[in-house]
């Protein structure tokens, strides 16, 4: 934004700041505010320094300034320097001069974001017998009314904050780690429809798998769930782009223990480190998943593919469902600017968005699902399961 509308063109002057959580019914909630000034926000971007926020007089949390910059120098008629602070929405440029994009080499995350970049989200659900009889309290997949086990908690809490920046809504829900007509399927449909809307119907389509028939089976695999959704990143990624837009998919993928095939996996994650793509996974459960951290060191060295994991183990985080959201989303910002600065894609224009564009919302066992509760080696849905659908084809 020009500072000569911002504040006169004084980098000294304050200037007040509201934080609010949005809520889709338009009442958004009042969290706090601060006085500044852009000097101050300059230095504590560059000082990594937290900036306070206060409610009715008492402290309400701190805010991380991750970018702010003064930059072009250039004069206007009244004699003001047009100067501008990176990161802040700009109006539309008036009539006959032309947009001009952040430059490429310090776009951030928030340029992207502000500029009409679009997080699409993937969902992938771990349905292997080491997870349990989920009609028995206290197994990973127990579905009560009264409280959410851990997959749901997962999704609620990471799902959700994704969504505020996905305009249509739209989720993939897939499974893997289940069989169907006696074959195991590593990347099946969840639900009735190949996308659900909204975080209810994320967890709609979770709860209804339990009702098709499946048996809960081994090994578990990433790989078809992983390539899949890359191919779905990769095609929303140009339909955005067919509309003057961006778009950047981020897979979640739920699991209770590590991949059983190491080498696979690493190969699988170097053959996609290419799309338009994150992949987020949380480990449920009390596995123990050191196995498992070998994905967040794949490529975090540099100088082989793109690194776009990040593994959390979901009970690190299990008292605050901010903490489990933080940790696991820590590492999209970089891997988003990562992915669009080696295509040399700048930040679209600013845009802004109103309320009418934002909706918020080991060896394994197979475990049969059968109403026999007897002591089984396979854990099997009777019921359903002739609507079986592959993962993102259309039923």
């Amino acid at each position: 934004m020009e500072l000569s509308v911002l504040c006169g063109g004084k980098l000294d002057a304050p200037l007040k700041f509201t934080v609010y959580d949005y809520e889709s019914s338009g009442k958004h909630v009042d969290m706090g505010h601060m006085e500044t000034t852009v000097n101050a926000l300059v230095n504590a971007a560059k000082n990594k320094t937290s900036m306070a926020l206060q409610w009715r007089h008492e402290p309400a949390g701190t805010i991380i300034i991750q970018k702010a910059e003064v930059s072009g120098m250039e004069q206007i008629t009244d004699g003001v320097q047009n100067i501008s602070v990176s990161g802040v929405p700009a109006p539309a440029p008036a009539p006959g001069r032309p947009a001009v994009a952040p430059a490429l080499a310090s776009a951030s995350f928030i340029d992207y974001i502000s500029g009409g970049c679009e997080l699409n989200v993937v969902v992938a659900i771990d349905f292997t017998g080491s997870n349990g009889d989920p009609r028995k309290p206290g197994t990973l997949h127990h579905i009560d009314k009264n409280s959410r086990n851990q997959y749901e908690q997962a999704m609620a809490a990471i799902v959700s904050t994704l969504l505020k920046y996905d305009s249509d809504q739209k989720i993939p829900v897939l499974g893997f780690g289940a069989k169907y007509d006696g074959v195991v399927r590593h990347c099946f449909q969840c639900g009735t429809s190949p996308e659900a809307h909204g975080l209810q119907g994320v967890l709609d389509a979770y709860d209804a798998t339990f009702k098709t028939g499946l048996i809960m089976s081994k090994p578990t695999v990433f790989s078809e769930v992983m390539e899949g959704a890359a191919a779905h990143a990769t095609q929303a990624f140009n339909a955005a782009v067919a509309k003057g837009s961006q778009s950047y998919t981020i897979l979640l993928i739920l699991t209770d223990g590590a991949v059983s095939d190491v080498n696979a996996t690493a190969a699988c994650l170097s053959k996609i480190s290419d799309s338009p793509m994150s992949v987020v996974i949380v480990g449920v459960g009390t596995a123990d998943f050191s196995a498992m951290q070998f994905l967040d060191d794949l490529n975090a060295g540099g100088g082989g593919p793109r690194d776009i994991v990040q593994f959390v183990p979901f009970n690190q985080y299990a008292n605050s469902s901010h903490s489990l959201t933080q940790a696991t989303l820590e590492e999209i910002p970089r891997q988003l600017e990562g992915y669009f600065k080696s295509k040399n894609i700048a930040p679209g224009r600013p845009v802004i968005r109103t309320d009418s564009g934002i909706m918020v919302e080991d060896e394994e066992d197979e475990v049969d699902l059968s109403l026999d509760f007897g002591d089984e080696e396979e854990i099997v849905i009777s019921s359903g399961g002739d609507d079986f659908v592959d993962g993102f084809k259309a039923s």
